[in-house]
C-alpha cells in the first residue's frame, strides 16, 4: 500500500492542524493505521493509531485529550486532527499501516508515508 501524507505546516502555540494521509494500492480497510513523529535528533515516536473498523483507538500520553485519529475508509484516508499545539508537537509526521491488530511500536508497521513537517513556534 502506498501512502501521502499532507497537511503539515507551521503554526502558532495554541493552533492546530489536521493532518491527512491518503491510501492506495491496497484494501485500506484491512489495515491498522498509525501516526507517528521524529523531531531532529530524536528518535521516531509513536502518537496515535486506530484499528481497522475505527472503533478503537490509542494515544501516546503526550497528545492524550489534544490529538484525535480518525478514518474514512470510504475515502481511503486517515486523519489525525491536531489541537491546542505546542512547541514540543514540532516534527516530521508519518502515517503507517500494518495489518491485523493495533500497536505503539513502529517496528510493527510495513507501510510508510513521506512524512510532513509540523512547526509549532512559541
Amino acid at each position: 500500500v502506498q501512502l501521502q501524507a499532507s497537511g503539515g505546516g507551521m503554526v502558532q502555540a495554541g493552533g492546530s492542524l489536521r493532518l491527512s494521509c491518503v491510501a492506495s494500492g491496497r484494501t485500506f480497510s484491512n489495515y491498522v493505521m498509525g501516526w507517528f513523529r521524529q523531531a531532529p535528533g530524536k528518535e521516531r515516536d509513536f502518537v496515535a493509531t486506530i484499528s481497522r473498523s475505527g472503533g478503537s483507538t490509542v494515544y501516546a500520553d503526550s497528545v492524550k485529550g489534544r490529538f484525535t485519529v480518525s478514518r474514512d475508509n470510504a475515502e481511503n484516508t486517515v486523519y489525525l486532527q491536531m489541537n491546542s499545539l505546542k512547541p514540543e508537537d514540532t516534527a516530521v509526521y508519518y502515517c503507517a499501516a500494518k495489518s491485523i491488530f493495533y500497536s505503539a511500536n513502529f517496528h510493527e508497521y510495513d507501510y510508510w508515508g513521506q512524512g510532513t513537517l509540523v512547526t509549532v513556534s512559541s
